[in-house]
């Protein structure tokens, strides 16, 4: 038996992780980074970006890159950096400079001239930063899960310390069988990268929830081949929770929705006799609307932009 947090690290990575795996995350699923979604974030990014004085982004938990391959299209001027569990991918553009990390909550060194005006974004990585799984038991005591290898759950012991006062704080609940994703682990590691780092400003971009829309079983679940599963640290699954983004250090909080709309205008639909005489512009432009769409309206709408920048004055939105 292990805790949920250790068998969470384990298989997502480990070894023989989910996230090292060849194909990588995106062989299972697309996130806002990939297609032309990827250009419109990469638009809103570089928004912020500008507005906050940066002229380096890091993606934290890049992938295969695809975030950034986006930002060195819009933005030739920008020095842009990656972090994550593999080798540096083959396609990425030869000036994005790439760094291999552990993987979860620990971070590589980074020369500090890499980060003393950059934005940090971190899309999507605090979300599979393992944190402890905990359940009220019949007593109303809050214990820690523990699973084994066939996904077998036993209730271990009762939470203490630093975790049972997060627990308190930010999720309280006495229901038995109820369920606490203990955000502490997120927390630190979010603080761990600012104080190692030192960036001039940093962004989460996650699903997440807020004390007053706390998920009464937990959040945590397995994402395979395209399809939501149940959740088993097996390494053949992505494994993620949503995070209390309430909980992190943040000067502002906005949905992904509101963040498009600053810094991404919409723009006019194009000319429908574009479709004739030139259909591949047409049909660039209905896909770059349609993209935009996608994340203002529906779920991708409702992610959170947890914002720390300590000397950002925020100007009006661009349209």
């Amino acid at each position: 038996m292990r805790s949920w947090q250790q068998a969470w690290h384990d298989s997502l990575y480990g070894p023989d992780g989910f996230y090292r795996a060849a194909g990588g995350p995106a062989a299972h699923f697309t996130t806002s980074t990939h297609g032309e979604r990827g250009h419109v974030l990469a638009a809103a990014l570089l928004g912020l970006a500008r507005e906050v004085g940066a002229g380096t982004i890091v993606d934290l938990g890049a992938g295969r890159g695809e975030l950034l391959t986006a930002l060195a299209s819009a933005a030739p001027d920008l020095r842009l950096t990656g972090v994550d569990v593999v080798e540096r991918p083959g396609s990425l553009p030869e000036r994005v400079v790439w760094h291999r990390s552990p993987g979860g909550a620990e971070l590589p060194d980074l020369p500090g001239a890499a980060t003393d005006d950059a934005l940090v974004v971190a899309h999507e990585w605090l979300d599979v930063v393992p944190c402890p799984v905990a359940e009220v038991d019949v007593e109303g005591a809050l214990r820690e899960v523990h699973i084994d290898d066939d996904g077998r759950e036993t209730l271990g012991e009762p939470l203490t310390g630093g975790d049972r006062e997060w627990a308190g704080r930010w999720w309280p609940t006495t229901t038995p069988g109820a369920r606490v994703e203990v955000g502490r682990a997120r927390d630190d590691a979010w603080a761990e990268m600012l104080d190692t780092w030192r960036p001039a400003a940093a962004v989460a971009i996650d699903y997440g929830h807020t004390r007053a829309t706390r998920p009464e079983g937990g959040s945590l679940v397995g994402y395979r081949a395209g399809r939501q599963v149940p959740p088993v640290s097996d390494g053949r699954a992505d494994l993620t929770a949503h995070v209390a983004v309430d909980s992190l250090p943040q000067h502002r909080r906005l949905d992904q929705a509101e963040a498009v709309r600053r810094w991404v205008p919409q723009a006019a639909p194009p000319d429908p006799g574009l479709a004739r005489t030139d259909p591949a512009v047409y049909l660039r432009a209905v896909s770059a609307r349609s993209a935009r769409t996608a994340l203002v309206q529906g779920p991708a709408g409702g992610f959170s932009w947890v914002i720390w920048c300590p000397t950002w004055s925020p100007s009006p939105p661009v349209g």
